[in-house]
C-alpha cells in the first residue's frame, strides 16, 4: 500500500542563494535515489524557508520492485571437463550466485546464471537514503560544524522531521535524532508542529506564521511592495533578483515603507538602487514616468507593534549609507575620468596578462580592427570608448558599489564633458552582464564591448586557463554569448578568425618582451625547464574556435536541459555551424533559413537527395581526382540532366548567397531534387571504368559544393 513521506530538515537562518539549489537538488537526488533502490513513487515536491528545508513525495511503494539479476559465466569448454563434469570455474561460478549447478542455463556457448532478488522494505531504506539527501542538498558548499559533531552543514541542523506511513524513520543527523515536530516561525509562533500528511504540510506551517512555499512567499513579498509603493504614489521598480533574495530571507514577509532625503535625487539613480538593494536588501520605489522616489520599501520578517520605530530604524541606516555615497561621488568627480586611466597600472587583470592598463590598450586596438571591419569612419570616437572604459576602476564609488562600474563610467564621463556617445559606450561596453540583460544600443558599446571580451576569453586560453567543467572563474561563457549576442543583434559582419589572431598576437607579443623566466631548482639543486608561459598560439586560437563552437550549439539549440531555449532543432545547428561560423551573423542568417526550409512538406526528400551526395564525396575524398566534368563521358541522360540542372542552379545560388539571400538559395536548390532523385536512381556512381566512375564523382561534387556553403545537411536527422 503506497505511504506518503515528509522529510524536513530544519537549520538556523541558511544563506538566502543556498536555498533554491538545494531545493532542486533534494528533488533530484530523491529521484535518483529512488531510482536506483527501485521504490515507485508519485509526485515529489520540495519546499524550502530560510529555517527548513523539505520534501514530499506522494504514493510511495512499502516495498522496492523485486528484480531479476543475470550473470555471465565461464564458457561452456572452461566449465566442464572431457566427461562433462563441472570444473572448479562452474563450481565457484554457481556458488557466487547461490543456485545449483543445475540450475544454470546455456547462452552463445556460456554458463548464465538467473536468480530473483526480492525487493527490501522501504522504510528500512530511507535512513540510508536521508543522508545521501543531506549530503546532496550540501554539496559543493562551505560546511559549518557545531558542538563536537564531524558532520557538517551550510549550517547547524536543529530538528529533523522524518516520516513514512505515519512512523517517524530513524535518521539522525549530528547531534540531532528525527520526530515527528517540526517547528514554526522563530518569533510569532516557535511552539512544535505536527503534520497529519502532506496535504496539511503548508497549511499547518502558514498557522505557524511560517509561508512555507517559495513561490507563495514570493507573491506576499511583491504585493507587499506593491502595496506600499502605491501608497507612496509610486510603483516598485522590477528587481526579479532582490525579490529572490528577500524570499532567501523571510518566512513571514511584512512591509515597511520609508524614506529618505529627497536631495539624494541628484545621484545618479544607479547608485540609490545599488545601495539600498545591495546593502539593505530594500525595494526602489519610482513614479508613474519612471522618476525615482525618495520612498522604499524594506520587507521584515515579523509584524511591528509600531511601525514607526521600525521605519526610522531602516531609515537610519540607509542615511548613513548615502551619505558614504555622497562623499564619494564628490570626490571622485574632482578629478577627471582621462586622468584615472594610468591609475589602471596599478589594477592587476591576471598575474600573466598584465594590469587593467595593459588590457585596456589591447582593446583600443582591437577595437579600431573591428571598427574599420564594419565601415565606422569615426574612429576618434571609438578611440576615446576604448581609452576611458576602464577608467571608473579606480573611483572610490566603483571600490565601494562594485557592480556601478560603467555606471560611474558614463555619469564622470558626462561630468567632464566628453561625448553622449562616448559615456554611453563607457557603459554600455558591459553588456549584458547577464543572459535577462539588455544589449548595447550604438556602436561604441558594441565594439568595445566585443573587444574587451575577446581580449579576455583569448588571453585566458593563450595561458592554458580555459574553463572545466562548472569552473569558469573568469566567466568565459558568459563572456562568449555576450560577443554572439552583440554580433547577432547589430548584424556584424565580422571573421573571429581574423579578430582572434589580432587579439592573440598581442598577448604574445606582450609576452615576447618580458624577460624569460628563471629555472627552478628540484631538492636535488638540479635547474628544471620552467614551463612555458602561454600556450602554442595555433593550439590557443583551435581551443578559442572550438569553444565559439560550443557556445554557438548551446545557444542556438532550442533542446537544452529538457527545456525549449534556444532557435533551432540540435541538428539544423550542426548542420550550419559544421559549414563554417567565422562570420557568426552569416552563419545565423543560414540557420533562419534552412529552419524555415524544414517547414516544406518535401524538406525531407531534399535533405536524403543531398546527404546522399555528401555522403559519397565524404567517403571517396581519398580517391577523387580534381577536375572539371567531362560530358564526353556521359554514358547516361540523366547524367547530362543533372550536369545541366546544376549549372542553372550554380548561378541562381551563387548570387543568393552573395547577397545573404539564403531562403532564396535553399530555393534554388531544392529546384535541382529531381536532377539528383533521378541521378541515384538509375546512374551508377562506382562504375567498373575508371574514367567514368571519378566523372560521375565530379558530378556528384559540384551538386555537393552548392548547399556546402549553406549548411551540412548529411547532419540533419530525416528519420
Amino acid at each position: 500500500m503506497p505511504s506518503e513521506l515528509i522529510f524536513e530538515l530544519g537549520c538556523e537562518e541558511l544563506p538566502a542563494s543556498f536555498i533554491v539549489p538545494a531545493l532542486r537538488a533534494l528533488e533530484s537526488a530523491w529521484r535518483e535515489e529512488a531510482k536506483r533502490l527501485r521504490i515507485r513513487h508519485g509526485e515529489a515536491q520540495a519546499h524550502g524557508t530560510p529555517r527548513r528545508l523539505a520534501l514530499l513525495v506522494e504514493d510511495v511503494a512499502d516495498r522496492a520492485e523485486d528484480v531479476e539479476e543475470r550473470g555471465e559465466g565461464p564458457a561452456l569448454q572452461s566449465a566442464f571437463d572431457a566427461e562433462g563434469r563441472p570444473t572448479k570455474a562452474a563450481e565457484g561460478f554457481a556458488r557466487k550466485w547461490g543456485v545449483a549447478i543445475a540450475e544454470l542455463e546455456r547462452e552463445n556457448g556460456r554458463l548464465v546464471a538467473r536468480r530473483k532478488v526480492a525487493g527490501q522494505p522501504t522504510f528500512g531504506l530511507l535512513p540510508d537514503l536521508f543522508q545521501r539527501l543531506i549530503q546532496k542538498a550540501s554539496e559543493n558548499r562551505k560546511l559549518m560544524r557545531w558542538g563536537n559533531e564531524s558532520v557538517g552543514f551550510p549550517r547547524p541542523v536543529r530538528w529533523i522531521v522524518a516520516v513514512f506511513g505515519g512512523e517517524v524513520v530513524p535518521v539522525e543527523f549530528g547531534d540531532v535524532a528525527a520526530t515527528g515536530l517540526s517547528r514554526g516561525h522563530r518569533f510569532l509562533s516557535p511552539g512544535p508542529v505536527q503534520f497529519g500528511g502532506i496535504a496539511d504540510y503548508l497549511p499547518k506551517l502558514r498557522e505557524a506564521k511560517v509561508l512555507g512555499s517559495v513561490a507563495e512567499r514570493r507573491e506576499r513579498i511583491v504585493a507587499e511592495i506593491d502595496r506600499l509603493a502605491a501608497e507612496a504614489g509610486g510603483r516598485r521598480v522590477e528587481d526579479p533578483e532582490l525579490v529572490d533574495t528577500l524570499c532567501g530571507l523571510v518566512e513571514w514577509p511584512t512591509g515597511v515603507l520609508g524614506s529618505f532625503g529627497a536631495d539624494a535625487l541628484d545621484m545618479p539613480r544607479e547608485v540609490l538602487v545599488s545601495e539600498m538593494r545591495g546593502h539593505q536588501k530594500y525595494a526602489s520605489i519610482e513614479s508613474a514616468d519612471g522618476k525615482l522616489l525618495p520612498r522604499f520599501v524594506a520587507i521584515a520578517n515579523t509584524p511591528v507593534k509600531d511601525d514607526s520605530v521600525s521605519r526610522r530604524g531602516y531609515e537610519r541606516v540607509l542615511r548613513a549609507r548615502l551619505a558614504d555615497a555622497r562623499f564619494f561621488f564628490d570626490e571622485d568627480r574632482a578629478r577627471t575620468l582621462a586622468s584615472r586611466v594610468s591609475d589602471l597600472r596599478r589594477v592587476t587583470f591576471q598575474e600573466k596578462l598584465g594590469s587593467v592598463f595593459d588590457k585596456t590598450e589591447r582593446i583600443l586596438h582591437l577595437s579600431k580592427e573591428i571598427a574599420r571591419a564594419i565601415g565606422r569612419e569615426d574612429l576618434d570616437a571609438v578611440e576615446r570608448t576604448a581609452t576611458l572604459c576602464k577608467a571608473d576602476l579606480t573611483c572610490g564609488m566603483v571600490g565601494e558599489f562594485p557592480d556601478l562600474q560603467g555606471v560611474m563610467g558614463r555619469e564622470y564621463a558626462r561630468h567632464d564633458g566628453e561625448r553622449d556617445e562616448v559615456a554611453a559606450g563607457i557603459f554600455e561596453h558591459y553588456l549584458p552582464r547577464s543572459a535577462a540583460d539588455g544589449l548595447p544600443t550604438g556602436d561604441l558599446g558594441a565594439i568595445v564591448g566585443i573587444a574587451d571580451r575577446l581580449d579576455t576569453i583569448s588571453g585566458i586560453f593563450a595561458i592554458g586557463k580555459s574553463p572545466t567543467g562548472a569552473n569558469d572563474p573568469f566567466a568565459l561563457r558568459r563572456a562568449c554569448l555576450g560577443i554572439i549576442r552583440i554580433v547577432i543583434d547589430k548584424e556584424y559582419r565580422l571573421s573571429l578568425s581574423a579578430l582572434l589572431d589580432t587579439a592573440l598576437e598581442h598577448h604574445y607579443h606582450r609576452f615576447e618582451k618580458l624577460p624569460p623566466p628563471e629555472p627552478k631548482k628540484d631538492k636535488d639543486g638540479k635547474e628544471r625547464k620552467p614551463k612555458p608561459e602561454l600556450l602554442d598560439r595555433g593550439e590557443a586560437k583551435a581551443q578559442v574556435l572550438d569553444f565559439f563552437r560550443g557556445r554557438l550549439k548551446a545557444d542556438w539549440s532550442n533542446f537544452r536541459s529538457g527545456e525549449l531555449k534556444g532557435f533551432w532543432p540540435p541538428d539544423i545547428v550542426e548542420a550550419v555551424l559544421a559549414a563554417g561560423f567565422d562570420d557568426i551573423t552569416d552563419a545565423y542568417r543560414r540557420g533562419h533559413a534552412l529552419n524555415q526550409m524544414t517547414q516544406r512538406s518535401d524538406f525531407k526528400s531534399i535533405a536524403v537527395a543531398f546527404a546522399r551526395a555528401s555522403n559519397i564525396i565524404t567517403k571517396q575524398a581519398k580517391d577523387l581526382v580534381p577536375g572539371p566534368v567531362d560530358p564526353t563521358l556521359f554514358r547516361d541522360p540523366p547524367e547530362e540532366a543533372l550536369q545541366q540542372a546544376t549549372s542553372a542552379a550554380r548561378a541562381q545560388v551563387e548570387a543568393a548567397v552573395r547577397s545573404g539571400d539564403y531562403t532564396r538559395a535553399l530555393l534554388a536548390l531544392a529546384e535541382l531534387r529531381p536532377a539528383v532523385d533521378l541521378f541515384f536512381d538509375q546512374v551508377l556512381v562506382m562504375a567498373e571504368d575508371p574514367a567514368i566512375k571519378q566523372n560521375r564523382l565530379r558530378l556528384v561534387r559540384e551538386v555537393q559544393q552548392l548547399f556546402a556553403p549553406i549548411a551540412d545537411l548529411a547532419r540533419i536527422q530525416t528519420k
